[in-house]
């Protein structure tokens, strides 16, 4: 019987590297890609036309949800944008926080990145350890917002509310030695900052087994050098940021080249690649974690050093304090408008972008005047990677295209919108 060479299949959505709804058409010539097709949509909620039907400060719960992966990240390139066509500054106190939480994020998403993107080459145990750092940045996320993803903590002006004097402690249970939660709670002894500084002291150790695990396993350097070649030239002309297009030899971020909030006060470096394959973008982000915990620890250092306000004292923007809206009724109305009307946005057209971990995130954002954007459009890192794909796997084995899958850092929340 003659051999089939020449044919089509299905690669996901439901593969479990197709990374929830990623359904990609391939044709074959027996194991070797001759063409990839992604098909996207599947995880369209039409969220930029939700957000232009509903007040400014209500859609920022809907950023978060944008790239599930870096909230907070998403969060900032909208409220920046409102702050522009608003003409507000946050207060410096809260500027920091917010490069803080940015860079706590960065992390997040690498590591989920790093486990996920492992796990799918064949690599478990690095998954199991960068969960477990993932669990102590959650854990900030809950203890500013009240929420471990969808924090809606950043707010047009400054941010929700200041770190919090103390951690929440484990109790004690039938699932925990006694001993072992007192390791725990040893860490949450103080406050937020005291926790996160406890992580920066720990986490460059955890890089390092990440990359004993890694950098050099010949399986791991097998299945990565030499695998999604994408040239400098050619990732420019494709779109590429971020670490995709760091990781091809290009030192662009924009944390450098148009700083925001207080990046262009912090010391920190710009790793890059040189061959622009799946190992050097492994390189580059596992370099990243380390940067983004020396800024961590930067201003971890001047928010101890610097108290002050975090929210701008515009009442037209932040609304009154809980104690004067439980006791006032003129703050209660104005608590009442603020929340179901929002506030009017000066016309014009604004464009807003930060360098979240996948890449450029941009918020384009027109007002005429009204409480609610007339239009919005985001603008996602993931959406020009993802139409690299067909040229990035041409070519390469069947297994490899799941390498590559894993090295664009692939959200579907930010690519379908």
């Amino acid at each position: 019987m003659a051999e089939i060479r020449n044919y089509t299949m299905n690669f996901g959505p439901q593969h479990p590297a197709a990374h929830g709804v990623l359904r990609l058409v391939l044709e074959l010539d027996g194991e070797v890609i001759q063409k990839a097709d992604p098909h996207v949509g599947l995880l369209h909620r039409a969220t930029e036309k939700l957000a232009e039907s509903k007040p400014f400060n209500q859609s920022i719960g809907y950023m978060d949800r944008l790239d599930y992966v870096s909230m907070m990240c998403n969060e900032h390139a909208y409220v920046m944008a409102i702050e522009k066509l608003l003409g507000l500054e946050p207060p410096l106190r809260a500027q920091y926080i917010r490069v803080m939480f940015d860079e706590i994020t960065r992390i997040l998403n690498h590591l989920m990145w790093l486990g996920a993107h492992a796990i799918d080459i064949g690599a478990m145990t690095v998954f199991l350890y960068c969960f477990r750092e993932r669990e102590d940045l959650m854990d900030c996320y809950e203890a500013v917002s009240g929420t471990r993803m969808h924090a809606t903590y950043y707010r047009p002006g400054g941010v929700y509310r200041d770190l919090p004097g103390l951690m929440p402690q484990y109790p004690y249970s039938q699932w925990r030695s006694k001993k072992e939660v007192d390791r725990l709670n040893a860490r949450r002894s103080g406050g937020l900052l005291d926790f996160i500084a406890d992580f920066t002291k720990r986490f460059p150790a955890n890089v390092d087994q990440y990359e004993t695990l890694l950098t050099d396993n010949r399986i791991w350097k097998q299945r990565t050098v030499n695998i999604g070649v994408v040239s400098p030239e050619r990732a420019m002309q494709l779109g590429f940021s971020g670490p995709m297009l760091r990781g091809s030899g290009i030192e662009w971020d924009l944390r450098k080249k148009q700083p925001y909030d207080v990046y262009d006060q912090l010391d920190f470096d710009i790793p890059v690649g040189r061959n622009g394959d799946c190992y050097d973008r492994y390189l580059v982000r596992v370099e990243e974690l380390r940067q983004s915990n020396r800024i961590i620890e930067q201003c971890v250092a001047w928010l101890k050093a610097n108290p002050g306000p975090v929210m701008i004292d515009d009442r037209k923007v932040r609304p009154p304090r809980r104690e004067e809206m439980k006791g006032d009724m003129e703050s209660l109305i104005h608590h009442f408008k603020l929340m179901t009307e929002g506030y009017c946005v000066p016309a014009g057209e604004v464009y807003a972008a930060v360098e979240a971990p996948k890449g450029e995130l941009g918020v384009y954002l027109v007002s005429d005047g009204a409480n609610k954007p007339y239009r919005l459009k985001v603008r996602p890192p993931g959406f020009a990677h993802l139409a690299s794909l067909d040229e990035m796997v041409r070519g390469h084995m069947l297994a490899d295209v799941v390498a590559v899958i894993g090295t664009q850092d692939i959200v579907f929340g930010e690519i379908d919108r």
